[in-house]
């Protein structure tokens, strides 16, 4: 054990507080792969016109906050907020589409393709990106 532990200090960046956060960061990337691959699969099981460009846009958007939730060492906690902004934005305009009203005119209901999946996918995606964004942000002020 080092004289620093035993002195009573804290671990270092690269022992106790970074494992879990890169674990966190994992699944983030993976709820923003998923929910990209959701809706870049139903642009080619035949989604087209605007709301398949707007599933095309949603897909590489996701992929970069992917890569970017693995990637970036600065700016995480900027990272995580944005990508738990953008999951939660997607899931708000997938509950409004099922809604009698929809979204832009654009409805949906639960026996469209993948839309009780992405429901799912999208909630789960959420908490996850909730965690590591509040994970990030203590890490950042601690």
């Amino acid at each position: 054990m080092s004289s620093e532990r035993r002195a009573g200090h804290p671990p270092t960046a690269s022992g106790g507080q970074a494992r879990p956060l890169l674990v966190w960061r994992a699944l983030s990337a993976l709820s923003l792969l998923a929910m990209g691959g959701i809706h870049l699969y139903l642009v080619f099981a035949g989604t087209g016109g605007v709301l398949g460009v707007l599933f095309v846009l949603n897909a590489l958007g996701a992929l970069v906050l992917a890569i970017a939730m693995l990637a970036l060492r600065r700016g995480l906690a900027a990272t995580g907020a944005l990508s738990l902004l953008f999951v939660a934005g997607t899931l708000l305009s997938l509950v409004i589409a099922l809604t009698p009203v929809g979204l832009f005119g654009i409805r949906s209901s639960l026996s469209y393709q993948l839309a009780p999946t992405a429901l799912v996918v999208e909630s789960i995606g959420v908490i996850v990106l909730a965690v590591t964004t509040a994970l990030a942000f203590g890490k950042r002020t601690g």
